[in-house]
């Protein structure tokens, strides 16, 4: 009986080995990826803030409209001048039909 007893003892024993190993492996598994998350994080919040600063830039030249609304004012001024034009054009063509009008075809 008193071998039954050591053999448990050195079961118990070597559980216990085993489950503090496991326990330290474990935890310097834990700590390496958390200064690996910590790392990675840094990385991306640059990145983030990076890409913010370039959104900002963006923004603010979208925002700028002056040059938008020159063209505008150009294009309106083309579009009046090519309005007179087509009058014009309309105007002159009714008086060539009615002048085309009393010329011999054929």
């Amino acid at each position: 009986m008193d071998w039954a007893i050591w053999a448990a003892l050195i079961a118990v024993f070597l559980a216990n080995i085993a489950a503090w190993a496991h326990l330290v492996v474990a935890s310097l598994r834990g700590w390496r990826d958390f200064r690996r998350f910590r790392r990675h994080l840094g990385k991306e919040l640059a990145t983030l803030a990076d890409l913010g600063e370039v959104t900002v830039e963006r923004l603010e030249k979208a925002s700028d409209t002056r040059q938008l609304d020159e063209s505008v004012s150009r294009l309106r001024v083309s579009l009046a001048r090519l309005a007179v034009l087509r009058a014009a054009i309309d105007e002159t063509n009714e008086t060539a039909r009615g002048y085309l009008a009393y010329l011999p075809r054929g």
